[in-house]
């Protein structure tokens, strides 16, 4: 695997097969996920005291063991379930050697039980990587889930994992009050959310691109997207299906 420092000075690595690297060297991997992911998730579900994660998809297990790192600082009596879906079980077998920042060394029994097992648990804490197509994994799972990390590789490169069906499974999975978060705010992507029955809203913040939030709720804490708007204004524009790849 090529390693790759990002400009937060984490490492990311690049994937061949999709042509991209697994985070935005520009915004820096532990910096992309904590504020494109972990901070909004948390922020916004700060009365819970249980939170269910899906983490699209697993890659080099930043989001996961950022959401440790995070609820451990800032949220220490939060419980934790993470289910991520990875197809790749040959990279999440082997990063028991990647250059994690060190403020990941606390979770080096984490990351080697998940290397080994695809699980973990304590009294805190469970998570579960299945190495399967994330497609399938989100028609199989069940119950309502709070967060769903949306940080597969990008719509061009992995189109599947972007359509209004994919997001349809989404919003089966995801509750009510839950939230879904991901680095993108292209628009036909923030149309299939909405077509699913996601408000969509602006995440900005100073130190990083602009990324997205939504929720069947209304959200206060961030500036609310009117996609039908931006529709009417983008006659040519559609959500990805299925049926177009």
């Amino acid at each position: 695997m090529n390693w790759v420092q990002s400009d937060d000075g984490s490492f990311t690595a690049y994937s061949p097969e999709y042509n991209e690297h697994y985070h935005s060297t520009k915004d820096g991997a532990l910096h992309e996920s904590l504020v494109k992911h972990v901070e909004p998730s948390f922020v916004l579900h700060a009365k819970k005291k249980h939170l269910k994660i899906i983490d699209i998809c697993f890659g080099l297990g930043f989001n996961t063991l950022a959401t440790l790192y995070y609820r451990d600082s800032h949220f220490p009596d939060t419980t934790v379930e993470i289910f991520s879906p990875e197809l790749n079980g040959e990279l999440v077998a082997s990063l028991v050697a990647f250059p994690y920042p060190e403020i990941f060394k606390p979770y080096v029994r984490v990351i080697a039980s998940l290397a080994q097992c695809g699980f973990y648990e304590d009294e805190k804490t469970k998570i579960t990587v299945e190495i399967t197509d994330a497609r399938i994994a989100m028609r199989e799972l069940s119950g309502i889930w709070d967060v769903c990390y949306q940080d597969a590789f990008s719509p061009s490169a992995n189109p599947l994992l972007w359509t209004k069906e994919y997001f349809a499974d989404v919003a089966r999975l995801i509750g009510d009050t839950g939230v879904v978060t991901t680095y993108s705010i292209a628009l036909p992507i923030r149309m299939a959310l909405y077509e699913n029955g996601f408000n969509v809203y602006l995440n900005t913040g100073e130190g990083h691109r602009s990324a997205t939030v939504a929720s069947k709720r209304l959200l206060g804490e961030y500036e609310k997207i009117d996609v039908e708007h931006k529709m009417k204004c983008n006659p040519m524009v559609r959500s990805v299906s299925d049926l177009d790849i």
